[in-house]
C-alpha cells in the first residue's frame, strides 16, 4: 500500500482505531507474557536452590521436596 502521507497512513483508511488497537493489543499481551514468563524462571530457580541446599544440608528426601514445590 502506498499513503498520501503521514496523517493518512495513521488513520489507515478510517480503520485506524482497529488497526491500532489490535497491534496495542498484541504488543500488551506478548509483553506479559514476556513477564509471566520471567517471573516463572525465577521462581523456579529459586525452588531449585532451595531443593539443592536441603539436599547438601542433609534434610533430603521426599519430605523435603514436598516442602519445596508446595
Amino acid at each position: 500500500m502506498q499513503w498520501e502521507s503521514w496523517s493518512a497512513f495513521w488513520d489507515m483508511g478510517g480503520f485506524a482505531f482497529f488497526v491500532w488497537g489490535s497491534y496495542g493489543l498484541t504488543l500488551l499481551l506478548v509483553v506479559g507474557e514476556l513477564i509471566l514468563v520471567v517471573r516463572r524462571r525465577r521462581d523456579t530457580v529459586r525452588r531449585l536452590l532451595r531443593l539443592r541446599r536441603a539436599n547438601v544440608a542433609g534434610v533430603g528426601g521426599r519430605r523435603a521436596f514436598e516442602e519445596i514445590v508446595e
